[in-house]
């Protein structure tokens, strides 16, 4: 047995179903559970949602390794640097940290690698490891999804790792402190954020199966229900394990719709792992022209363009730190394709307000959305009135976060330019006609 070894927590908050933490536990005499508070990350990615959420998730997995006999190291810098000092106190020869794909994530292994101690490198962030699949007519990864979808579903996974029975810290290790927000990141948080943390993640998943999952298939794109899991901050941070997800909702009722969801994300991560650069650039290029707007782009942020979709989905954005997927695909869709306005100014949006939000992901969705992704029908629009009528029939979600239309009744609220001397007043007219963007993203697309 080692005598001790170093446990680097990045994006797998959490003590169960942790393959790093688990082996640590089963390899070394003692372990030191460490956190890193890295400046450039805070600086680069630091959206105060999101370390909100993730100072949660370290309070709460502080306290899972306190119940095991340890506690959470923390510390703020350059993370192979202070990985290297903890190694020291703790008489380490060993770090264990779960892969990632992003740039910055190969980055820090390739600086923990060049230290002098052993790297182990495991699983941990997706179901499947991003690597594990590849397509038959050769590749390093999938580009349309429901060829990776059925090569997913089957492919061998590995076991689900043990929670550890005890945490034996080395003597003299300060543990350090979580910090407080303020002393992270400028700017507030979503009045509505939810609480981040394994145990608040492992609640609702046990929710989710007993009263939720079976009426994913019918329900999920009701947006008024907001019948969805509401999981993807804590797969985001890693306080719920992705593969322990798939295992506990695959074969019940509702749970291949769900399930193949999941799959997205390991779809987006392993193109990701393959192809890093679409994080700035088109996967694949349209040759668009993308509109210098503004006015258009601002509008849209504060849901004052009209649509009042589009609104309550960026309202709730602003509120919540979440929106809800349906309204994510129109929102989107409305930016790139109505006001034709670049994927990446809509993404970055995302990204300093969605607490799941993460590169992989966020930008695989706006690509897809943009098409210039993965979407197989890339001048796809979908119709923001049409969409309002079908998946918010009775107007209930609208009516819940764009407050000027609350007096409006029925479906009446999802065309207000219609009510002639009953319009409310305070809400804006449509930014652009519908049919007049539909005809300039078709002809711009058809250059």
């Amino acid at each position: 047995m080692v005598a001790a070894g170093v446990v680097l927590f990045t994006r797998d908050l959490r003590v169960h179903d942790n393959p790093a933490l688990h082996a640590a536990c089963e390899e070394c005499e003692h372990v030191v559970p460490l956190f890193v508070l890295d400046d450039t990350v805070l600086e680069r990615f630091g959206a105060a949602n999101r370390v909100a959420f993730l100072l949660d998730a370290l309070h709460d997995l502080d306290g899972s390794l306190r119940g095991l006999g340890g506690s959470l190291v923390v510390r703020r810098g350059e993370v192979a640097r202070e990985v290297e000092r903890c190694a020291k106190e703790a008489g380490a020869d060993r770090v264990y940290l779960a892969e990632d794909v992003s740039t910055y994530a190969r980055g820090r292994a390739k600086a923990l690698a060049g230290l002098d101690l052993e790297l182990w490198l495991l699983s941990g962030v997706t179901a499947l490891a991003p690597g594990e699949l590849a397509p038959s007519g050769g590749g390093d990864a999938f580009s349309v999804f429901t060829p990776y979808w059925n090569r997913w579903r089957e492919a061998p996974r590995r076991p689900i790792a043990d929670t550890p029975a005890a945490v034996r810290l080395p003597d003299g290790i300060d543990a350090g402190r979580i910090p407080a927000l303020d002393e992270l990141v400028e700017g507030e948080t979503s009045p509505d954020l939810v609480r981040g943390g394994e145990t608040e993640g492992r609640r609702r998943l046990d929710a989710w199966l007993d009263d939720g999952l079976a009426e994913y298939g019918e329900a999920r794109d009701d947006l008024a229900a907001d019948a969805t899991s509401r999981f993807s901050a804590y797969l985001r941070f890693g306080c719920l394990s992705p593969l322990e997800v798939v295992e506990r909702c695959t074969g019940a009722r509702g749970g291949e719709a769900f399930v193949r969801q999941l799959c997205w994300r390991d779809f987006h991560y392993q193109l990701f792992a393959a192809r890093p650069e679409i994080a700035h650039e088109d996967l694949r290029p349209r040759g668009d022209s993308w509109r210098d707007a503004d006015d258009d782009l601002a509008a849209w942020k504060d849901g004052l363009t009209g649509y009042p979709l589009v609104d309550a989905g960026m309202r709730q954005l602003r509120a919540e730190g979440y929106m809800h997927n349906r309204a994510r695909l129109v929102t989107a869709s409305f930016l790139t394709k109505h006001l034709y306005v670049d994927w990446r100014a809509g993404a970055a949006h995302y990204a300093d307000l969605l607490v799941d939000g993460d590169i992989p992901n966020n930008v695989g969705n706006w690509q897809w959305v943009a098409g210039t992704g993965a979407d197989t029908r890339p001048n796809r629009m979908f119709n923001p009135t049409r969409q309002a009528q079908r998946y918010d029939p009775d107007g209930d979600y609208v009516r819940r976060w764009v407050p000027e239309l609350a007096e409006v009744d029925g479906a009446a609220v999802h065309e207000p330019w219609k009510l002639g001397i009953l319009r409310p007043e305070g809400y804006p007219e449509p930014i652009v006609d519908h049919d007049e963007a539909v005809a300039r993203f078709r002809a711009a697309r058809a250059d």
